[in-house]
């Protein structure tokens, strides 16, 4: 959700709409740098073959895209090499860090071509291949330490959701719509096409998984593997199929209101969100870092950021920023430490009598933290989603060891 609960993260440069493998850097008004700011842009060079002259499914051509042929094609991802389709990420007010029948080639086949804007008869994802899909999103955590921005791509997918609204897609809510354009050149969702390549390899491998499951997955993921807890996920979203379905700018949250509580309040009642959801998700804060030359906010390191892990810099929220645990409570609390950040909308959480009945909770009982967090992010996951088939699809654990998992305490954070 962005531009304010740690859907922020670490967005890309100005200068360079694509991040390469050496710089992350991912520019930003937005405090999409916030939470999930990330050392993500690790990821996603750019294929180097692939035409930079297609766009990422622009609204201007629907491409046919192909799941099957063995021969490789221009990534959906890719970026016209002119600067032009980057200039939504030079100013972006908003913090973020968090239409129709779509086509899904699920069990229908994977030996076949679809267009855009077409209508696939089958819509759900397939359950075989989301659980293999799993598995490859683990293996990236650990090698781009992405969980930051992964996050915040479920996030602020999801996080466009108006209750009062009953029409799907116009709604909004988790509906693949964040892989087009014009939604992608929203202020509160600079950066994230970092995400998008860091993943495109994943849904090019299991096409018959759509976006919406796929952005969902690799966020809930993202918070299991910082040592989060477990999220109960269900999956068979429908995609929306083109541009002209995605939300209009302006429903993700700010980073520095006027009022932060009535702020908060405002946007996430018009989700369906509660006081106790917001100072729950609030917490994921715990993951990431903003970036000021990015976001507007933070310094550019400190001790704990100036070394990583991923690209140096930035301001944390919390010490060890790829852990997921209670510690954004207590040191937003404290405000003791200088070189830790704490936004208007973090500080408000002790300030405001209703948020700080449950922001001292979470402060003194990490457990409960964790069942209110795990329920409120599969919550927000599902807002205005549509399902195929209606009941949703719900994944069976693991059936194999994942691994070691991530051990976010092994990292120094700048520390001797």
């Amino acid at each position: 959700m962005a531009e304010h609960l740690a859907l922020l993260l670490t967005l890309p440069s100005h200068s360079s709409p694509i991040a390469s493998p050496s710089k992350y850097s991912i520019p930003t008004k937005s405090m999409a740098a916030t939470v999930f700011g990330t050392a993500v842009a690790v990821a996603a060079a750019s294929s180097s073959s692939a035409s930079s002259t297609s766009r990422f499914l622009s609204s201007a051509t629907r491409a046919t895209l192909s799941f099957s042929s063995p021969s490789p094609s221009p990534s959906l991802l890719s970026r016209s090499s002119s600067s032009s389709s980057f200039n939504f990420l030079r100013s972006s007010p908003l913090i973020s860090h968090l239409f129709l029948n779509q086509g899904r080639p699920n069990s229908c086949g994977s030996n076949r071509r679809f267009s855009a804007s077409s209508t696939p008869k089958c819509l759900a994802s397939d359950p075989e291949q989301l659980k293999s899909a799993r598995e490859d999103i683990k293996q990236l955590l650990k090698t781009t330490f992405c969980h930051p921005i992964l996050v915040r791509l479920g996030w602020h997918d999801a996080g466009t959701y108006n209750k009062n609204i009953e029409e799907w897609p116009q709604r909004g809510g988790a509906n693949g719509s964040l892989r087009f354009d014009v939604e992608l050149g929203h202020g509160a969702n600079a950066g994230l096409i970092n995400a998008l390549k860091l993943i495109e390899p994943i849904k090019k491998k299991y096409s018959n998984i759509t976006y919406a499951d796929l952005f969902q997955l690799a966020s809930a993921t993202a918070i299991e593997e910082a040592g989060g807890p477990k999220i109960p996920m269900k999956y068979g979203r429908v995609d929306v199929v083109g541009p002209e379905q995605c939300p209009e700018e302006g429903r993700l949250p700010d980073a520095g209101p006027p009022s932060p509580a009535s702020h908060l309040r405002d946007v996430f009642y018009r989700m369906g969100l509660n006081d106790k959801e917001i100072v729950a998700l609030s917490g994921a804060h715990t993951l990431g870092r903003a970036r000021p030359e990015r976001s507007g906010w933070g310094k550019p390191e400190t001790k704990y950021t100036k070394d990583g892990p991923g690209a140096p810099g930035g301001q944390s929220w919390t010490v060890q920023w790829l852990k997921f645990d209670n510690s954004y409570f207590k040191d937003i609390k404290e405000k003791i430490d200088e070189e830790l950040l704490v936004l208007p909308t973090d500080a408000v959480l002790f300030e405001d009598p209703s948020f700080k009945v449950y922001a001292e909770k979470y402060l003194q009982d990490q457990e409960s933290f964790f069942k209110d967090y795990a329920e409120a992010h599969a919550k927000l996951s599902n807002l205005g989603a549509k399902f195929d088939p209606p009941e949703g699809i719900v994944l069976d654990a693991s059936p194999k060891p994942a691994g070691e998992k991530f051990d976010a305490a092994k990292y120094s954070y700048g520390k001797d």
